[in-house]
């Protein structure tokens, strides 16, 4: 029998790429989240899924409906995944960033981007899995992404340019 702890050591095993999900929190101010628990779902209709913690701050902005995007972090870009993982941290300061379709930031940097739509939420136990429509989406740098794996970031030894 697994305790949490074993759980998430098991996890840890599986390699996953980073992203920072965004969308325009209150009065249009942007908000954002380092997020691991993301794939793609289905290519019709083009969905995908994020997971976000249900006692994270802003969870309360992820509704059906609302517009998000993923951004798909690039190798470079580990501070950004650490300062969008803390706490009451400026997440956007001294970072630039457009709008994109969905009202959502995209930061500039990434590997690459998708823009989506909630279309729907599903219990998942201390998180809620939120199935989102692509609705835009582009690859933006021929870069390497950054990937975690063991509680560490990682980089690909080898990669495509």
């Amino acid at each position: 029998m697994l305790d949490q702890q074993q759980f998430r050591q098991l996890m840890g095993r599986f390699a996953t790429g980073v992203t920072v999900v965004t969308l325009a929190g209150e009065n249009g101010a942007p908000y954002g989240l380092t997020v691991n628990a993301f794939t793609s779902v289905s290519l019709d209709p083009m969905l995908v899924l994020i997971c976000i913690d249900k006692k994270v701050g802003g969870y309360e902005l992820f509704k059906p409906g609302r517009g998000f995007a993923v951004n798909i972090l690039a190798e470079d870009q580990e501070e950004i995944s650490n300062r969008f993982a803390t706490r009451d941290a400026d997440r956007f300061a001294r970072l630039t960033y457009r709008t994109g379709v969905t009202g959502a930031p995209i930061l500039d940097g990434v590997l690459a981007y998708l823009e989506c739509r909630i279309t729907r939420a599903y219990d998942g136990g201390d998180h809620t899995i939120f199935l989102g429509e692509v609705k835009a989406g582009q690859i933006e740098e021929h870069k390497s992404p950054l990937l975690f794996f063991g509680g560490r970031y990682g980089h690909l030894a080898t990669t495509e340019r």
